[in-house]
């Protein structure tokens, strides 16, 4: 089972396949890990795996992957774990292909390494409109399951984390409009469409960042061929 240590934090990863490296960051909000793929409309291990050296991580405190919690935790902790997880493996430039929570990652990826990372697929992004609460809830749900085994961190500790993470008023949690606009990243985004993943975060976030285009169908199995090969296309042609 690989393990990556990094100071006080255990990181569980899995590499499937040969290639240019692909980063791939699971659904799940704070539960993000590699399990969450299982239940996805399809699985991009299995689909990029014969092409791409995929890299599929638990983040911390998600399933197999531990490490402490402090007030000061938020986006940039998690965001470090990544770029840390890829130095340890010798990657250097590579795609990152995220869900739910996975979105706002690649927005952070991209603006703390944007010579790294060479593209984003961004499928059904979190983001802000109208349902902070529901951030709140599933953050609040995933502590609670935590706090048991860690007596250690004060509540004041744990809310600041919350704020943090989902108190921000940037759509996107980690990014604003402004910084969408900036992004130098090529992007291709899946639409949401629920609560967590409201379309609207998906649309603008195609609408304004410069390198970006939209998949509005590809959940239903009559267009899992199809987006898979836009996937493909799209992946392919950034591989420089």
């Amino acid at each position: 089972m690989p393990m990556f240590e990094r100071g006080d934090t255990t990181l569980y990863y899995e590499v499937h396949g040969d290639g240019f490296p692909v980063l791939l960051i699971a659904p799940g909000g704070m539960r993000s890990a590699v399990s969450f793929w299982e239940h996805a409309p399809w699985n991009p291990i299995e689909h990029l795996a014969p092409s791409y050296r995929v890299i599929a991580m638990d983040q911390r405190n998600a399933g197999r992957s531990h490490g402490p919690i402090s007030a000061t935790d938020g986006w940039a902790t998690y965001t470090a774990d990544q770029l840390a997880l890829l130095d340890h493996l010798g990657v250097d430039r590579f795609h990152v292909a995220g869900m739910c929570i996975g979105g706002s990652y690649i927005m952070a990826l991209s603006a703390a390494a944007p010579d790294r990372v060479a593209a984003g697929v961004v499928f059904q992004t979190i983001g802000l409109d109208g349902n902070r609460q529901a951030f709140y809830d599933m953050f609040d749900s995933w502590a609670d399951a935590l706090r048991p085994s860690r007596p250690d961190v004060p509540d004041e500790a744990w809310a600041s984390f919350r704020e943090n993470m989902y108190g921000v008023d940037d759509f996107l949690f980690t990014a604003d409009e402004e910084a969408c606009r900036r992004c130098p990243t090529p992007l291709l985004v899946l639409l949401g469409d629920d609560l967590y993943h409201p379309a609207s975060s998906s649309r603008r976030l195609a609408e304004l960042a410069p390198h970006a285009n939209l998949v509005e169908q590809w959940k239903d199995p009559q267009h899992h061929a199809a987006a898979r090969g836009a996937i493909d296309a799209f992946l392919a042609a950034h591989c420089g």
